[in-house]
């Protein structure tokens, strides 16, 4: 049988400090006061120690791109080192409404080996579980971004493009790496991504380079804020493909 991480200890009821408040703005509107937001964001302080949400779709489709992001996951801690430091926590969907949080991991073999334990079960998308979790943690924690891999949604978009401009408020960024070309999946992921001033980018189906090169980047950023993800766009592919959208 497959051990799963054991279920984070439960928490309060979160802060609604942090909610979106009534607005009687157009989307438009919303999203162009969102993205003023993401371009004011101070870049963080060099060598101090960063927390990225790393959200993975374990549904039964993903078992090559999880295997692989397994695979290329110590990369990101690499990227970080070079700045300061950097804790993850691992967050995953699978199945029928089995959404999973791990505690934080600073030790790329400790990552490795938990998600080594996990395999891929058929079910719908839970993505709005996985902005609810980087929310609370952004409050409780001081997350820093959000990274998402997957290639499908199944959700109600505006639910979750509220639950983004939460995220937004709060200076998070979501950086949303896409497998494949579904056009639904496409069209959320890039609202999502403007809410919160973070970033869309798509990558091929087995992509690892792709892939490798896009965590590295959003691993940059967790480190070392803006200044560090524009250092690693003049040599790397996935930092400019991100810094270009969160201008």
């Amino acid at each position: 049988m497959t051990r799963q991480p054991t279920q984070p200890p439960s928490r309060p009821p979160a802060s609604r400090a942090g909610a979106l408040p009534d607005s009687t703005m157009s989307p438009s509107e919303e999203i162009a006061a969102f993205v003023a937001k993401a371009r004011a964001m101070s870049p963080h302080a060099a060598g101090a120690r960063g927390r990225l949400v790393f959200a993975l779709d374990a549904t039964m489709s993903r078992q090559p791109t999880w295997d692989m992001a397994c695979s290329l996951q110590a990369e990101m801690f690499r990227e970080a080192a070079a700045l300061g430091s950097l804790d993850i926590r691992l967050v995953y969907y699978r199945g029928m409404n089995e959404c999973r949080a791990s505690g934080w991991i600073s030790d790329s073999a400790k990552l490795a080996a938990l998600m080594g334990k996990i395999d891929c079960r058929g079910g719908n998308t839970q993505i709005g579980k996985v902005l609810s979790e980087a929310r609370r943690d952004a409050v409780a924690a001081g997350v820093r971004a959000v990274v998402f891999v997957g290639d499908a949604m199944e959700e109600s978009a505006d639910q979750l493009c509220v639950k983004a401009g939460e995220l937004g408020l709060l200076k998070v960024p979501v950086f949303l790496f896409q497998e494949g070309h579904d056009a639904a999946a496409e069209q959320t992921f890039r609202e999502i991504a403007r809410l919160t001033g973070g970033a869309w980018c798509r990558f091929d189906p087995g992509a690892a380079t792709q892939l490798r090169d896009l965590l590295r980047a959003a691993a940059a950023y967790a480190a070392g804020g803006r200044e560090a993800l524009q250092r690693l766009s003049r040599t790397d592919g996935g930092a400019a493909k991100l810094l270009d959208q969160m201008k």
